[in-house]
This record gives structure tokens, sequence and C-alpha cells, in this order.
């Protein structure tokens, strides 16, 4: 039985990779970014892509990419944006008409009624106050169409990815129960070492922070000013901005404790912190390179989402951070879309 993926608020890919690594064919992207949709193209050559807002579009703009095949499934994914159910801009986006994309993918969910449904997005998504009331509607009508579904909250860092990522996760069938995929690393496991950062970019050749290597696009790295170079250089594996010198510190830190992420460096031995799309910049997280003075490279970002090194991003710099940032790891949706094939095939057998 061949299953065909149709990904919806696609952006670059990740979930499409995790799909096609499962075993999926990849048929279909969706998604309003035109860099993510040049990426996408590139990396999915079969594959057919609506560069659109999925609110200005019908079933039937669709319908023309979504065909049954003879002994085909279909599996719908989708990863809308996440902003406005992120902790940290909940208020901001309080009135954001992001907040209704679930309502417009099920539009195609009740007009298609795809045998697998995978949905990925930030935890507060499901959380009282803040997407609760989209989710919990959303569940309701997968209900009413007759699917069985299970979602949870789960730590990425027990799939293979080496990010403390916190991600809610649904799947759903029409072929009866399912359950979401047991954690493949740590305690208990197969896998019981839990992947690290340097599990993942150690063998990447090394760059200077402004550089791009000659033979890789993707590994690439942001400038530094001279006085931020200082800063990093000051700055020990894993360590944060409370490491520099007095001269080296700003301002506004001086009397502020907190955010002590900013401007820190990576452990080597440790999993990264969760991406976000700024994740190239030594300002806006702990994405200082764990032994070289520059903040991570785009290739290496990529990595810790779990992208293979011949998934190639295109854009210019803040929007491939962006892409990679914005992606479902890869090692998460392969894990999910092989549970979605078992449940197929445990379906058959039966």
């Amino acid at each position: 039985m061949q299953m065909d993926f149709f990904d919806f608020f696609s952006g670059c890919g990740g979930t499409s990779r995790g799909m096609l690594e499962a075993g999926m064919k990849v048929r279909f992207g969706l998604d309003l970014d035109p860099d993510a949709k040049r990426t996408f193209e590139y990396n999915f050559r079969k594959a057919k892509f609506i560069c659109a807002d999925i609110q200005q579009i019908t079933v039937k703009d669709v319908a023309p990419y979504i065909k049954r095949r003879n002994g085909h499934s279909l599996v719908f994914g989708a990863c809308a944006p996440c902003q406005p159910f992120s902790i940290q801009t909940r208020n901001r986006w309080a009135n954001d008409g992001r907040r209704n994309l679930l309502e417009e993918f099920h539009r195609f969910i009740e007009y298609f009624l795809p045998e697998y449904i995978f949905l990925e997005n930030v935890p507060g998504f499901n959380q009282a106050g803040q997407g609760e009331d989209q989710f919990e509607h959303f569940i309701g009508l997968l209900d009413l169409l007759g699917y069985c579904h299970d979602h949870d909250t789960v730590i990425a860092h027990n799939f293979g990815v080496p990010q403390r990522r916190r991600r809610l996760i649904l799947v759903a069938s029409l072929h009866g129960s399912i359950k979401l995929p047991d954690p493949t690393h740590g305690p208990g496991t197969d896998s019981p070492v839990l992947p690290t950062v340097w599990d993942w970019i150690s063998d990447l050749p090394p760059i200077k922070a402004g550089e791009t290597h000659p033979k890789d696009p993707n590994h690439r790295a942001a400038r530094l000013s001279s006085l931020n170079l200082q800063r990093i250089s000051s700055t020990p594996e894993g360590g944060t901005r409370l490491d520099w010198p007095k001269k080296l510190q700003l301002k506004c830190h001086k009397a502020h404790s907190g955010h002590t992420d900013v401007y820190g460096r990576m452990h080597k031995n440790r999993p990264a912190p969760a991406l976000t799309t700024r994740c190239i910049s030594l300002s806006n997280g702990r994405y200082g390179h764990p032994v070289q003075d520059r903040a991570i490279s785009v290739r290496e970002a990529a990595r810790i989402q779990t992208f293979p090194h011949n998934f190639h991003f295109l854009g210019s710099l803040n929007s491939m951070a962006r892409q990679v940032g914005n992606a479902v790891p890869v090692e998460l949706a392969r894990i999910c879309g092989l549970k979605i094939i078992d449940h197929f095939n445990s379906i058959e057998r039966h």
C-alpha cells in the first residue's frame, strides 16, 4: 500500500522530508512564503505546490492536485503558524487572524476525507486561554467526521532530535483507534543515550562569522561586529553573558539578571535550546557555536532540526533561518509517519 502525503502550511518541508523518509510519497505542499516554495520545490522535484494564503483558496483550487490513486491512501499534514499560541507572544497576537487556521485546514479534511492526519504545533495551542477553544473545536469536527485520534505534548529530544523542543502532536485515522508513537530515545528505549548537538554538527568544517563554506552555501554564518566577536570569544562552551568581563556587558543587562541565554554558547554534549526563526543570531538566544567564535550556521541549525545534509535551503540568510526555525523536526515527523504506516499495515493484516 502506498501512502501519498499532502503538506498544508508546509514551510520548507520538514514534515514532508520526515514522511518521505518514513516511506510516503510527497505529492503536494501549500504555503504563502515564496522562499519556502522555492526550497520545497527544489527538494521535492515531483511534488506540486501552491503558494497562497490558505484563507484565500477553495477546495476546488486544490482538487486538481489531490488525486486518489488506485490503492493509495491520503495523509494530510499541517503545522499552522505557531506564533499566536507561543508563550512569548500570546498577548501580542491576541487578535491575529491565524488563530483560525485550523478551521481552514478542516475545510480540506471534510472535502477529501484523508485516511490519516498529522498535526504539529506549540504546546500552548491546546492550553486554556490560548488555542484551547480552537483546538477543542477542531477535535470535535474530527469526531463528527468519524476520525479516531490521539494527541499529547512531546519532547522532541526523546524522538532523536538534539533539541529541547516541546511540541503538541496529533495523529488521526479513519481506520480505527490510533496512538502516538512511543519515545525512541532515552531511558527505557532501544537508544538510551539521548542525542547531543555535537552528534549532529561536529563533522561540519569550521568557518568564521560572516563566512560561507565554498562547498555548501547553507553552511553560512551571520556576520558579527568586532564587539560581539570579543563577547563570543569571552564566552566558554555552554557559557553566557554572565561570563564576560564588565567592559563587554550591555548596559541593559547590568541591572537585569534574566534572559541569560542571549549571547550564550551551546553545550557540545547537551541538546540545543528550541530553535526559533532567529536561530542564527547570537543576540536572540543560546545560538553561539559550542567552540567556534560565531553563531551557528544555517546548515548547523538545519542539522539540529535533523534535516539531512542533502537538503538545500534557498533565499536570503534571514529567510533560510526562518524556514529552518519554523520547520517540524524531520526525525519527529519520520517517526510519526512510521507510526501511521504501521497502523495501516496492522489494519490490513486484520
